[in-house]
């Protein structure tokens, strides 16, 4: 994976993980969950949030080749959600470039 493409995954990946810190730190965790199981925007927040981690365990496990990585990468991205998926993009993202990369070159 291109150096580049790793930064776009850590720098944003970071960022997410300073603002979680911050908003346990000094946010209504109870108000702001109220809000998104009550409003409409909320539910649709929250189904687009856990599809969209739906979507990355199906991609982390059509990549992971055994079912004991599959499980430890799958199994705490539903509570962790993408600053895990971001640290397995930076971890296996070269695996999945080349993979990706090769499979472009074989339809061509």
């Amino acid at each position: 994976m291109p150096q580049t493409y790793r930064l776009f995954v850590l720098l944003p990946s970071a960022a997410l993980a300073a603002l979680i810190i911050w908003a346990v730190r000094v946010g209504d965790f109870g108000g702001a969950g109220g809000f998104l199981t009550r409003e409409p925007w909320g539910i649709v927040t929250l189904f687009d949030l856990y599809f969209g981690f739906l979507i990355s365990a199906l991609v982390i496990g059509w990549t992971e080749r055994k079912l004991l990585p599959s499980v430890f990468w799958i199994t705490p991205l539903f509570i962790l959600g993408n600053v895990w998926t971001g640290l397995w993009l930076l971890l296996r993202g070269a695996k999945l470039y080349r993979a990706l990369r090769d499979a472009a070159g074989n339809r061509a």
